[in-house]
């Protein structure tokens, strides 16, 4: 049985032992209550032994007992709730007393931050719980109002245990607006604020938790800018992880944004940021975002194929050889691709990653100004693309020459724009309007080379054809993408002595 997923939305509250529950009739559209349903529960919670799913909000356990026993994870959702997923138990290994592999389903989310570390238990918590079920009129379970009896025990070293009482109002088919009306009523009947946002978080005590990227003062120094940048792409690239292993619609186009971001700063920012750590780091981002791209591409050519036949007449075996074959591709590098995510090789990325972080190498400009280390970069970025334009300006267009330059004018100019775009951490503007230029170029560059590409391979099936209908259909694409081509070339040239 697979796992289920769930938005968790819920109000908690501190209460007095023994504190009697309010009358839930008194909530809009509450018409009846039924209950109390009264169930025990045992959990066991898992983390790391730097405790680093604590230290992103996110629960792990295993829980005997009550309506939806089996393991689950917690993790932040939308709109203030929790995502839930849960898994059920499964039969223990001979000479067990219970299961204690979690499944696969709750462990692929998490994997960026547990990587290869062991995952061990960190907090036992018995819970006598009574639940009333508030109802509306055609009697629909609009919320839960669980009254729990805790017991926490921490299994860190050191810890101890703990007893208190505490109220859980959970949203199930019930409005949001729901949540303000049962606030008001519980705190008149007694409740208060929680002292923990979790069970888990006051069984264990306070951690640092997890704050995000930094920030950095317009006045701070070169090495936080570049931290900060760092640490705001590093953020990114973790948040689309689980998205990759679960093939969400975009994330292998963002994860792989983020890896070239993270490349960009690195290399835009030498001499503020240097040494043997940034080259390797760089190195490894760089194959990562050559095993993204052989997904991303496919899904991009496909999809480039499926909007160019739309209004033709083109056989199964054309449609086979443009769509079918590409997403066959998607298909199998999406596999190698979550599989180098459960490399050892892939979470040492990781590790290297945080490590530079927290310590970072300083090159010899780390104590310059940040603005001026911005400055410096983006002129240097914005050199480096005009050196590459002149260069491909004395070669023959179309030439094989010229076509590799241009692709080196692209990545120019998609550094500039990210290095640009690095502004945004100062507060400032004053690089919008290059950051849009570069934007530009790279973009223009991208379609002509996209399209350059795709009357290849359109040249390749039609070597292979036999029905003249298929050579017609073949030919008028082929003069689509011509068309395309040329005028992205005509978008660069507006654009090219923009910067």
């Amino acid at each position: 049985m697979s796992a289920t997923e769930h938005l968790e939305i819920e109000l908690k509250f501190d209460v007095d032992p023994g504190r009697p529950v309010p009358d839930l009739t008194r909530l809009p559209g509450v018409e009846t209550v039924t209950g109390p349903i009264e169930e025990n529960l045992d959990a066991t919670y898992y983390d790391t032994e730097n405790l680093d799913l604590t230290d992103h909000r996110i629960t792990l356990r295993r829980r005997e007992g009550g309506h939806d026993e089996g393991w689950h994870l917690k993790r932040p959702g939308d709109a203030g709730g929790r995502r839930e997923l849960h898994a059920p138990l499964a039969p223990p290994a001979e000479g067990a007393d219970h299961d204690t592999t979690v499944p696969s389903d709750l462990l692929d989310p998490v994997r960026v931050h547990v990587r290869a570390r062991r995952l061990d238990p960190v907090a036992a918590i018995g819970t006598r719980r009574t639940i009333h079920e508030a109802r509306d009129a055609d009697d629909r379970v609009l919320a839960l109002l669980c009254a729990d009896v805790v017991t926490a025990r921490s299994l860190l070293p050191g810890g101890s245990c703990h007893t208190w009482a505490e109220w859980e109002f959970e949203l199930v088919d019930g409005d949001t607006d729901l949540l303000d009306e049962a606030d008001a009523l519980l705190r008149e009947a007694g409740a208060r604020t929680a002292s923990a946002a979790s069970k888990l978080a006051r069984a264990i005590g306070a951690t640092p938790g997890h704050g995000g990227a930094p920030t950095v003062r317009s006045t701070g120094t070169a090495l936080e800018l570049v931290v900060a940048e760092l640490a705001r792409h590093r953020e990114q690239l973790v948040e689309f992880d689980p998205r990759v292993r679960a093939d969400e619609e975009d994330a292998v186009h963002q994860m792989r944004v983020a890896t070239r971001r993270l490349r960009s700063v690195l290399r835009a920012f030498r001499g503020v940021i240097d040494g043997p750590k940034v080259d390797r780091l760089d190195a490894e981002l760089k194959e990562l975002a050559a095993i993204l791209g052989v997904v991303r591409d496919a899904e991009v050519t496909a999809d480039r194929y499926r909007e160019l036949l739309v209004d033709e007449d083109a056989s199964d075996a054309v449609n086979d050889r443009l769509v079918g074959e590409q997403m066959r591709r998607r298909a199998r590098g999406q596999r190698s691709a979550v599989a180098a995510l459960n490399s050892a090789r892939y979470f040492s990325l990781l590790d290297a990653l945080d490590d530079l972080l927290v310590r970072p190498p300083a090159g010899e400009d780390a104590e310059v100004g940040a603005k001026k280390a911005l400055r410096d970069a983006v002129r240097g970025s914005a050199r480096k693309v005009r050196k590459a334009q002149r260069k491909a300006d004395r070669m023959d267009t179309d030439s094989p020459e010229w076509v590799e330059q241009m692709h080196t004018v692209r990545k120019r100019a998609k550094r500039l724009r990210y290095v640009a775009e690095s502004g945004s951490a100062l507060g400032t503007k004053k690089y919008a309007q290059t950051a849009s230029a570069a934007k530009k170029i790279q973009s223009a560059l991208g379609d002509s080379n996209d399209a350059a590409l795709s009357r290849d391979l359109i040249a390749e099936v039609a070597r292979t054809v036999t029905d003249p209908a298929d050579a017609f259909v073949l030919g008028r694409l082929d003069a689509r993408e011509q068309a395309a081509h040329d005028e992205a070339l005509r978008q660069y040239a507006r654009h090219a002595d923009d910067l």
